[in-house]
């Protein structure tokens, strides 16, 4: 195996991409508490997830808030991907708002979910990679008020 290659392998071991959803409903926004099982557990973050091989963000978040909360979305708009870098591993988060179309929600991955209207979004202890996130969707709701 050449350099390059295992670069390649250790990139992708350690950087993973991940589909997010900033789901809008009567002026909230769904935010998502992670489990105590999970890595930075009870952390509050965008739903989603890992993104496969071959398969498109938009895709990846339709099947994994199937999957974790048994809803069907709308994919709306994309915001730009963020990424942060974690002592062991980097993530890239490809967030897009989004709406419910159907299904009640069923929390099958998360302690908790709760709706706050935007400017309250900031009060949760969020992980860090959502942080930039959650800067980049208030820029989007203030170019939305500033050109409706």
């Amino acid at each position: 195996m050449g350099i390059l290659s295992e670069i390649e392998m250790s990139y992708t071991r350690n950087h993973i991409r991940v589909s997010c959803a900033i789901i809008e409903r009567d002026g909230c926004v769904l935010a998502a508490q992670r489990s105590g099982s999970m890595i930075m557990p009870l952390k509050w973050e965008f739903p989603g997830g890992k993104i496969m091989e071959g398969e498109s963000p938009e895709v990846c978040l339709t099947r994994e808030l199937i999957e974790e909360m048994g809803i069907h979305v709308e994919v709306n708009s994309p915001l730009l991907p963020t990424t942060h870098h974690y002592p062991d591993f980097t993530v890239t988060l490809f967030p897009f708002v989004c709406s419910i179309q159907s299904g009640t929600i069923t929390l099958h991955e998360h302690a908790a979910v709760t709706w706050l209207p935007p400017d309250d979004l900031a009060s949760l202890d969020w992980a860090e990679a959502d942080r930039p996130v959650l800067e980049s969707y208030r820029d989007y709701l203030n170019a939305l008020r500033r050109n409706p």
